[in-house]
């Protein structure tokens, strides 16, 4: 796959797990890379570490990606600093609690839509317009397999989830004339830093039902952003691929 070099790329929430992988990926097709985590964290340095030392372009740049006001003086910074967002990757998200039904509220559902609609929302407004004046971007978001194998106890992250592949397909359909993608990912459970509390046996009783017979890794979620965001993507969009070792076929 071909990548134009040095396009500067957003990935949201990127100093660990899924976006950290996806950061050292664009990081390694050529993309100047924002890595971008909350005000206080300790892993973004070491991410942009890993980037440059690769031989590619790096920096943090801390902020709220789902407080309006963060986002504007976020965007402001990478592009005083390395140039203006041409890849966008929407990847932030926060606790996913389980919920039984009766004692899930609006406000569980408004935590979830905060990260997966709202935050999209907020920082695709403030960089699509430099987008569509350079005839050229591409938006990527990371959902989950949820959106069709729906977990018990979780309907506000399903319910945000679901919202998510909407949006995509929405600002998809508006946003191609000006030669901008817009396309998302769909992740099966891919373990991470905040899942080392899951039992073996969960992750067996998961497995199970892969027909790969084997968990995803977070570089076959990197893989996929990465097809996206290439050239030889510059035809699709408004598209859902799900990276589930075939679970969701069953």
């Amino acid at each position: 796959m071909t990548h134009a070099s040095h396009r500067v790329a957003l990935v949201t929430g990127s100093s660990r797990g899924l976006g950290r992988a996806i950061a050292l990926r664009l990081g390694r097709d050529g993309h100047a890379v924002a890595v971008n985590a909350l005000q206080g964290d300790v892993d973004a340095a070491a991410v942009v570490e890993t980037i440059r030392a690769a031989g590619g372009m790096a920096d943090v740049f801390l902020g709220d990606v789902t407080d309006e006001p963060a986002v504007q003086a976020l965007t402001t910074q990478i592009t005083a600093q390395l140039g203006p967002v041409e890849v966008l990757v929407c990847n932030a998200t926060g606790p996913q609690p389980d919920i039984a039904l009766t004692d899930t509220g609006w406000s569980e559902h408004l935590d979830q839509l905060r990260f997966f609609v709202a935050s999209p929302v907020t920082v695709g407004r403030a960089v699509v317009d430099g987008m569509r004046d350079r005839g050229w971007g591409r938006i990527v978001h990371i959902d989950s397999e949820v959106v069709d194998r729906v977990p018990l106890g979780r309907s506000p992250y399903v319910t945000a989830k679901s919202a998510q592949l909407g949006l995509m397909r929405s600002w998809a359909a508006e946003l191609a004339p000006h030669g901008i993608t817009v396309n998302t990912v769909g992740p099966g459970f891919i373990p991470v830093e905040r899942h080392a509390e899951v039992a073996p046996a969960v992750l067996a009783e998961y497995v199970a039902g892969v027909p790969a017979g084997h968990l995803g890794s977070v570089e076959d979620v990197a893989h996929a952003v990465s097809f996206f965001v290439s050239e030889e993507a510059s035809f699709i969009t408004g598209q859902r691929l799900v990276v589930d070792g075939g679970r969701g076929v069953l």
